[in-house]
């Protein structure tokens, strides 16, 4: 098992060596990312602001992720988090944005995405932007805590961290 404190340390030292910001946008994670984050202090240095955006109406409302999108796509898709991501960076000064939507289980399956299905995107503001899915195995819990490390290990590849 990955130490997440340890993570969100070395992701905290590292936007603080680079002079960034990071905001969040997270559905199935409902926050872990930014606790574990602020749970570093003197994480006010780097951690801009965190949005939980569960449902879908809180996505459009609160990140401007457009209806066609969740409708066409779904709210687990690389579309729905590369448009949270972005609606992150418009709706804060942070640099970097961290997104996250999936499927935690132990309902939800829908065709095509199983219990498990967890899409991410990193974007930096006027920058590149990397988007990806995978697939977690285990309960609820299992899947959530797999979704904050590997958002994590994300956030450590974007800064070029070691």
């Amino acid at each position: 098992m990955t130490d997440i404190s340890g993570l969100a340390h070395r992701v905290g030292e590292a936007l603080l060596q680079r002079k960034r910001m990071l905001a969040t946008a997270e559905s199935c994670t409902g926050g872990w990312v930014a606790k574990c984050l602020t749970d570093v202090a003197g994480s006010s240095q780097w951690f801009e602001r965190g949005f939980v955006t569960y449902s879908n109406r809180s996505k459009q409302d609160m990140l401007g992720v457009s209806a066609g999108t969740l409708d066409s796509q779904g709210a687990v898709s690389e579309a729905t988090v590369r448009e949270m991501a972005a609606g992150v960076l418009q709706h804060s000064p942070a640099e970097l944005a961290l997104a996250i939507s999936g499927i935690a289980g132990p309902g939800g399956d829908v065709p095509g995405k199983s219990v498990g299905t967890v899409c991410f995107a990193w974007v930096t503001r006027g920058g590149g932007q990397r988007v990806e899915t995978r697939h977690f195995s285990g309960d609820r819990e299992a899947v959530r805590r797999q979704s904050v490390e590997h958002a994590l290990e994300g956030l450590l590849d974007e800064l070029g961290a070691d």
